[in-house]
């Protein structure tokens, strides 16, 4: 569970505000592409766990801490790591590193989430998926 799972993300032109610099809620976006990808690593695809089985995740907290900028071009790597889960929710730590020439990094922004697992319809808390537990072990 404490293995970090790293996602590249290449900041775009609509990324950013006029000044060429990453608009502060586009880092949760960020953030969401590297836990969809992690999910994809257990196997689980979003779209077919709501289409087959009725389960959605949401985001239900957010803390987020930005350190420095980021801006037009660079290359950055998301991180996703599970720290804590529930019966129907799971806790994670992001960072958010931009990568510099000589192949360090700089911590960009830091966030804590927490994510409900629901039923798609009733919007009520579900088990976790036995997919997702099991890649967590």
């Amino acid at each position: 569970m404490k293995e970090p799972f790293y996602w590249p993300v290449r900041v775009y032109w609509e990324d950013t505000d006029g000044g060429g610099i990453v608009y502060y809620a586009n880092y949760l976006k960020f953030m969401e592409r590297a836990r969809t990808e992690w999910l994809r690593s257990f196997g689980l695809d979003q779209s077919r766990l709501a289409r087959e089985q009725g389960l959605i995740f949401t985001i239900v907290e957010v803390q987020i801490e930005y350190r420095r900028p980021a801006r037009l071009d660079d290359e950055l790597r998301v991180s996703c790591v599970a720290e804590a889960q529930g019966r129907a929710s799971f806790a994670f730590r992001q960072d958010i590193v931009r990568k510099a020439q000589d192949g360090s990094g700089e911590l960009i922004a830091s966030a804590q989430t927490r994510a409900a697992c629901l039923d798609a319809k009733t919007l009520k808390p579900r088990p976790l998926p036995e997919e997702l537990l099991n890649g967590l072990k």
